[in-house]
């Protein structure tokens, strides 16, 4: 049985700009126990999903169940048995992490002991004990998203909706966190994982739900999504990117796409259908031409690949267009972090 469901959910804001559809008919379902990805763009409506899921917004039109209970009629009890972590670390900066985390469990209600004693279990647990008693203020990036998420299991909840959590971070934090997001996962966690990251959906994510203009436009595992691209690829890296235009013709000749290119023009792919065939084929007429080459493979379809396919745009989103996912319900634009933050762990639990 579904442990996270949507029905049909739209979610309208009007801005200066306009009128924006967060969300135009969405709907999900998530199994208990799974990391469910929603992958999409900046503007797709994950954040808007989420924030329908965990009780800070209404929705226009729709439905939403979390463990049974209607997020709608029932919020409170929602709040009881969720955990959330926004894109931002909403933390505290005068305070240390242990004060942070012990202000959370008394929100939840917990008593000052037990709030107290979570509150050194989850230091711990996250590698942050030496700098527990330390202001949040002086804390790293990497150290602020990891006492963020300690706050999210404050409640030791079973449902876990995680809104970029890696947003900002350097490659080694980024790791690290996906390494505590699969350690929830393994004692029972369920998560509903927003990103726009392919690589962390491709990693972490049992199941993936891609979403783009409020609705959701395919959804399957990694490698279903990947297979909906089919083929291979030919890649190719130039000596000279002058010779750029010769070599996009030769791939263009055994392509079932059109090239494209990154570095200057000297890094060039196209789609195939026969990898191994195309691959001996591109070669022989690249060097027949004198088109020298710096490497030369095939690979399969990336996750990337299969987004940009099924959207017919890349993933990072930066296309200028209105992003639904920055505006307030009153039309004004998002807050800054400093801003939203202090808020939105308050209004959660």
């Amino acid at each position: 049985m579904p442990i996270i469901e949507a029905y049909d959910l739209v979610k309208i804001y009007s801005s200066r700009s306009g009128t924006v559809h967060a969300l135009a008919g969405l709907n999900l379902s998530v199994p208990e126990g799974r990391v469910e990805g929603l992958l999409g763009p900046n503007g797709a409506g994950k954040t808007t999903t989420v924030k329908v899921l965990n009780t800070l917004i209404k929705p226009d039109r729709g439905s939403a169940r979390v463990d049974g209970i209607d997020v709608l009629a029932d919020p409170q009890r929602v709040r009881r048995i969720i955990g959330a972590s926004g894109q931002y670390a909403a933390v505290d900066e005068n305070l240390t992490g242990l004060e942070n985390l012990e202000m959370v469990g008394r929100l939840y209600h917990l008593g000052v002991r037990q709030s107290r004693r979570r509150a050194a279990e989850l230091v711990e647990a996250f590698g942050l004990t030496a700098a527990g008693n330390r202001p949040v203020k002086g804390f790293s990036g990497g150290m602020r998203r990891r006492i963020d998420l300690a706050g999210a299991l404050v409640n030791k909840p079973r449902i876990l909706f995680l809104d970029e959590p890696t947003t900002g971070l350097d490659p080694r934090s980024r790791l690290g966190m996906w390494e505590t997001i699969s350690e929830l996962v393994r004692e029972g966690t369920t998560v509903l994982l927003t990103t726009q990251y392919l690589e962390e959906a491709d990693a972490l994510a049992d199941h993936i739900s891609v979403i783009d203009q409020g609705r959701v436009i395919a959804k399957g595992t990694a490698d279903e999504l990947k297979a909906q691209v089919g083929g291979h690829r030919v890649v190719v890296t130039l000596v000279d990117a002058a010779d750029s235009g010769a070599a996009r013709e030769v791939l263009a000749r055994y392509g079932s796409a059109e090239p494209s290119g990154a570095d200057g023009g000297r890094e060039l792919e196209v789609a195939v259908q026969q990898g191994p065939v195309a691959l001996q084929r591109v070669l022989a007429d690249l060097e027949q031409q004198d088109i020298r080459l710096h490497d030369a493979g095939m690979r399969r379809p990336t996750l990337d690949d299969a987004f940009l396919t099924l959207t017919g745009h890349p993933a990072d989103g930066a296309d200028g267009t209105d992003r639904a996912d920055e505006i307030d319900p009153d039309g004004r634009a998002k807050p800054t972090d400093h801003q939203d933050t202090p808020r939105r762990r308050e209004t959660v639990v």
